[in-house]
């Protein structure tokens, strides 16, 4: 393809494929539902589609993609660092802002499975699919690209916790790409939802 300079513009098919798909993932989420229930939905558009297309168009290892374990003994000891460090912080701000008390409250029926399966897809999109995706074209600027769309996809939740997200979404994406896997900012992401929920609405 040319630009009308003349250069010749050469993409990354894959890169190109990522990018656009989990683009139209994330608005078929936002403006449809495929089964009775949200949480299976983004079981099958952030975990499910994308693993079929790692295994039938990219012909690949989903290993590649984050999905293992990786490091598994710095994603055991960054994890419960992680955990311990956003507990008390969770619980501020789940006990004070007024916004979290409303936006959260509907939903601790089904925790913490409701929490899994609306994570554990939406982590292999960000921190496996996406993340690891860029990574070998971009390297690690790969942390803050992915670190963009994670953002802009909480717009509607509570501001505090939307603004804070550009770095939510970084450090997840550098758990991932220190351990190799989306297992280890999964766990910490579920363990922050979950809490969250239970601390806003006044469970403990």
């Amino acid at each position: 393809m040319k630009t009308l300079l003349g250069e010749r513009l050469h993409f990354d098919w894959k890169v190109v494929t990522i990018t656009i798909v989990s683009t139209l993932l994330l608005m078929v989420d936002y403006y449809h539902r495929l089964t009775p229930n949200k949480y299976w939905d983004r079981v099958i558009l952030y975990l499910v589609i994308p693993l079929v297309i790692i295994l039938l168009l990219f012909r690949e290892n989903p290993k590649e993609f984050g999905f293992s374990l990786g490091d598994w003994k710095a994603g055991l000891i960054i994890t419960a660092i992680g955990i311990l460090f956003m507990a008390p912080i969770i619980y501020y701000l789940g006990r004070g802002d007024a916004s979290m008390h409303e936006y959260y409250r509907p939903y601790t029926a089904g925790l913490p499975w409701t929490t899994f399966l609306d994570l554990i897809g939406w982590e292999f999109l960000f921190r496996g699919w996406i993340l690891f995706g860029y990574a070998r074209k971009f390297g690690p600027e790969a942390l803050w690209l992915q670190a963009v769309p994670f953002a802009v996809a909480h717009i509607s939740k509570p501001e505090v916790e939307t603004l804070s997200t550009i770095f939510g979404g970084f450090a997840f994406g550098w758990v991932a790409y220190r351990t190799r896997s989306f297992v280890w900012p999964f766990l910490i992401h579920w363990f922050i939802a979950t809490f969250i929920i239970i601390v806003a609405a006044g469970l403990i």
